[in-house]
């Protein structure tokens, strides 16, 4: 009997490991606020709705902000915090300098400690923010599962992590498979860009001197390039000059699959979606039906907020801040 049990004990603890894998996940529960916070949700649909009657950018901001959270260390709000003197934060990093609305998240997060203290972690706030700027914005409606804990370490050196404009599809798909995520959710979740804006300096690169045997990106329309040129001059003394990453920038829907099929996708990246045979047919199916590309968005967006959740985290007072 002594001879079988190493082999006994490694069995066991497979076993253990199989049964609190998926449990990790089961933290995460559509109620899990009921009892304890029922007003929740509510409270945070307020607070976005107003910050968006007041500026039209919070929208796709929040969306962006739940992306690049979810991205580096799991959902875990670890973006939400500030610098110290001894340490620079994700949100100081080169990617995330132009992520803006924090303090959408900071009103929230305000009126949820004055309703149900310690309660509501910040990474569930932005979650169900997430949800709620793409439903304002005429875009699908999921039920976001709850439950995240906030982390307490963020290092802006590791934002070197996130997908780049530059990309092309077997890097986007290597980054996403990091996380867990397929090719239809890397084509889902890109469609996140019919919200939103972007500078010149994150796609100028495809304008003026792109390759020695062509100035513009030949895969972008010629129409549209010039276009961006004459907006993106050399030298740029508007920082804040760019372009709308779709015609609909303000309205969640398939335009954008629309214009990467068209040439007029603003981010490499972005172009590379329809240039490649992997990720083609998936535009194409989401140009022709915007309701598979809604359902689709809704399911991936539920898979990236299971991403890295923690359990042995805290639920933050300050969003900014460790407790």
């Amino acid at each position: 009997m002594a001879a079988f049990a190493p082999k006994t004990i490694l069995f066991c603890t497979f076993l253990l490991l199989l049964r609190t894998l998926p449990q990790s996940r089961a933290a995460l529960d559509t109620h899990y606020y009921d009892k304890t916070c029922p007003q929740a949700e509510k409270i945070i649909f307020q607070t976005v709705y107003n910050a968006s009657m007041h500026d039209p950018k919070v929208p796709a901001r929040i969306l962006r902000m739940f992306f690049h959270d979810c991205f580096i260390r799991g959902c875990d709000a670890s973006l939400l915090l500030d610098s110290t003197p001894g340490n620079q934060a994700e949100k100081d990093g080169p990617p995330n300098i132009s992520v803006r609305s924090f303090y959408v998240i900071d009103e929230a997060k305000a009126k949820l400690e004055a309703a149900c203290p310690h309660i509501v972690s910040c990474a569930d706030i932005i979650g169900i923010a997430a949800r709620d700027v793409v439903t304002m914005s005429r875009g699908p409606y999921w039920t976001v599962l709850k439950g995240r804990k906030d982390g307490r370490v963020s290092r802006a050196n590791e934002t070197i992590n996130l997908p780049a404009p530059t990309f092309n599809v077997s890097q986007l798909i290597q980054s996403f498979a990091k996380r867990g995520l397929g090719v239809k959710e890397l084509v889902a979740l890109s469609g996140g860009h019919t919200l939103g804006f972007s500078h010149c300096s994150s796609f100028e690169a495809r304008l003026r001197n792109f390759s020695p045997v062509h100035d513009v990106d030949p895969t972008m329309d010629s129409e549209f390039a010039l276009k961006l040129r004459k907006q993106c001059p050399k030298p740029n003394r508007d920082h804040s000059a760019g372009e709308l990453l779709d015609s609909t920038s303000s309205i969640f829907d398939n335009d954008y699959y629309k214009q990467l099929i068209g040439g007029k996708g603003v981010f490499g990246s972005d172009q590379a979606l329809f240039r490649d045979f992997r990720t083609k047919w998936i535009v194409e199916s989401f140009a022709k039906d915007q309701s598979l590309f809604f359902k689709e968005f809704a399911a991936s967006m539920v898979k990236l907020g299971n991403v890295g959740v923690i359990e042995n985290g805290e639920v933050r007072v300050n969003c900014r801040v460790v407790n």
